[in-house]
């Protein structure tokens, strides 16, 4: 039987609340005996999430919770009523839950390339992409919480007529809602900086566009008197979306330590950064983009297809965990999933071939940091005693 060592260095440690951080809200709950169906905690933790949005913008904001962000995707693409089987961008490095969003909705995924430098798909290559293959929608990718230009996709979406939705499951903290018309989605999932343990919301200047979310998370129950149909008649064929208060009761309290947290995130992301451009100078490429503000993750590209796997190996034998995030990329997935275009995606696929994620949680050690560095320096180096190791 194979040996394999005990994880010394995890790759994630989520940090949702504790039992006494959560209480003053679950008790709350029982008191009000209200457990799902837009209960009190839900309202409130909508509230403030909007009051957060609002302070980046001069525009009113909307936010609408989801039980989570994959569902928040598929509802906010069926709010946008493309016909059916209509062409939606997706980057091709970005995690699965984007296009099975998509597919779910019931239009076909677009694969298209990302820019180089900064790893996400931007207007310039949607332009390119909605030219070839006269895609109707994007559903564009805060990859690794880098956030995007909400400003430039409207700009995009006014020029072309394409609907755009902003996938930023892991960039709340990172991710503005500057443009009205652009609707984005944040995940509340036990590993992002705002964890309710399952979660999503989605936050936009469009009341329209928020309500029908809201609605098609119900079912798709008309609960607004004045509508076309009466309340309590279906108005369209929803599902059953809606975040719990248990959830919301989470999310609450990760809000209350959030900003301190915050700051924590990025000490330890700027710690750690520092020592791994002193150990490995100028080998090792970062995405571009501002700094993140409350980063979840911690990804890099090595210089070569040979360095990753020299450090691949070299971590499973100290029990450092790593992960290549977001691979295989969209378009190698079984054809199974359902129909797909896939452009031609050369940048995505060079990124691919050294792209690692490194360990990244709070309270994460100065010795656990040096593990790492150690062994990502190692590797890149080639040295010796990586072929010596047993």
């Amino acid at each position: 039987m194979m040996n394999v060592p005990p994880i010394r260095v995890p790759l994630l440690v989520p940090m949702v609340p504790d039992r006494s951080a959560l209480w003053p809200y679950l008790g709350r709950m029982d008191e009000a005996r209200h457990y799902t169906n837009f209960g009190p905690l839900v309202r409130e933790l909508e509230s403030r999430l909007r009051q957060r949005f609002a302070s980046h913008t001069e525009h009113q904001m909307y936010v609408t919770t989801v039980s989570n962000a994959t569902l928040g995707i598929e509802l906010t693409l069926n709010s946008l009523n493309l016909p059916a089987g209509s062409p939606v961008l997706v980057p091709a490095l970005t995690f699965v839950a984007t296009i099975t969003a998509v597919i779910r909705a019931g239009y076909v995924p677009v694969v298209a390339d990302i820019d180089p430098d900064n790893w996400l798909l931007t207007p310039e290559i949607a332009a390119a992409a909605v030219k070839a293959t006269g895609a109707r929608a994007a559903v564009v990718v805060a990859t690794f919480g880098y956030p995007q230009d909400t400003r430039c996709w409207s700009e995009f979406q006014k020029q072309t007529g394409v609907r755009i939705v902003i996938d930023a499951a892991a960039a709340f903290g990172n991710q503005w809602v500057v443009a009205a018309d652009v609707p984005v989605v944040f995940s509340m999932h036990a590993t992002k900086s705002l964890p309710a343990g399952e979660g999503g919301f989605i936050v936009s200047g469009d009341a329209s566009i928020n309500m029908l979310i809201c609605q098609k998370s119900n079912f798709g129950i008309n609960l607004t008197p004045d509508a076309d149909v009466p309340v309590g008649y279906l108005s369209s064929a929803g599902t059953n979306a809606k975040l719990s208060e248990f959830h919301a009761a989470v999310a609450l309290a990760s809000l209350d330590s959030w900003d301190e947290q915050a700051i924590q995130r990025q000490r330890l992301y700027q710690r750690y950064r520092a020592v791994l451009e002193k150990s490995c100078g100028e080998v090792l490429t970062w995405q571009t983009g501002p700094a993140p503000t409350a980063p979840t993750s911690f990804c890099l590209r090595l210089g070569s297809e040979a360095a990753r796997t020299n450090l691949e190996t070299l971590c499973q034998e100290q029990g450092i965990a790593t992960r290549r995030w977001y691979q295989p990329l969209l378009h190698r997935h079984a054809p199974e999933i359902g129909k797909i275009v896939v452009l031609p995606v050369p940048d995505a696929e060079k990124v691919a071939t050294d792209l690692i994620g490194l360990p990244f949680f709070l309270n994460m050690s100065d010795t656990q940091i040096e593990l790492v560095a150690t062994a990502v320096q190692r590797a890149v180096s080639h040295t010796p005693s990586l072929h010596q190791t047993t």
